[in-house]
């Protein structure tokens, strides 16, 4: 049985609200986490995966500490090609429907100052490294990344090259999201009605919960009584602090407001 469209909005807005592109959402998951799979080719030919902590430079190359006494330690200098996969932290639901990135590419050992940044970022991302990495198995490798495949959950997914990988930024915002989310939701659920309403053309909304937040904007799901309908409403400017969701939030409540008085 084929699932209802949604409903469209009964007032048209000006443009579709700004989302995270691919590379973004790739970079914001990597940047997040320090624990990966990585798969190397074995001797024999066969894929071989294997759980490891990473750290990562400014462009979003991954660094790894390896020992030679681990298959893949002994895997790369014979064969560099690699690839990591990053998990997002799962939600409450299919473990499936979260976010994820696999980083595809050739790794290196670095040498020289490039050889003291990978090993500064590595241990600021494991700080527990400090305790091995100066042992003589163990070898510094960076991943130089060269293709980037990145998967949001059920048909959210898109591909991105190394040039937009490394040019883009982690989302700033991306630790707080969770907390804003469910603060919205339980102490402002007349505000994220409004924003429904007015910037989301769905003039007769009766009730509109949040469902994600990131630097560009909110992702809301609005009851009318036509259905349920997923909608994103974009902020002002993208934030660029930590701490920026909250004034984003609130200057957008008050854009909503203002529309809303209007046609009043």
């Amino acid at each position: 049985m084929a699932t209802p469209a949604p409903p469209p909005p009964l007032r048209e807005v000006e443009r579709t609200a700004r989302r995270r592109s691919a590379a973004e959402e790739a970079r914001t998951i990597v940047a997040a986490a320090n624990l990966a799979t990585l798969a190397t080719l074995s001797r024999d030919g066969h894929p071989w995966g294997s759980l490891v902590s990473y750290g990562t430079l400014p462009d979003g190359s991954p660094v790894l500490c390896l020992s030679s006494l681990a298959e893949h330690g002994r895997n790369l200098p014979r064969d560099a090609r690699a690839s990591l996969v990053v998990a997002a932290t799962p939600g409450d639901g299919d473990p499936l429907d979260s976010g994820r990135v696999t980083l595809a590419g050739t790794a290196y050992v670095p040498e020289g100052i490039e050889l003291e940044n990978a090993r500064d970022a590595h241990l600021a991302a494991v700080p527990g490294a400090d305790a091995y990495m100066g042992y003589g198995d163990f070898t510094i490798w960076v991943l130089r990344v060269e293709r980037v495949r990145w998967v949001g959950g059920f048909g959210r997914m898109d591909s991105t090259n190394a040039e937009a990988y490394a040019a883009a930024e982690p989302d700033p915002v991306a630790a707080s999201a969770p907390y804003a989310v469910a603060h919205l939701n339980e102490d402002h659920d007349d505000a994220l009605l409004d924003m429904g309403r007015a910037l989301a053309g769905y003039t007769d909304a009766t009730a509109a919960r949040c469902t994600g937040a990131d630097r560009y904007g909110l992702d809301l799901v609005v009851h009318t009584p036509r259905g349920r309908a997923p909608v994103r409403v974009e902020f002002a400017a993208p934030i660029t602090v930590a701490n920026g969701l909250r004034s984003a939030t609130v200057e957008l409540a008050r854009r909503a407001q203002a529309q809303l008085a209007e046609v009043a």
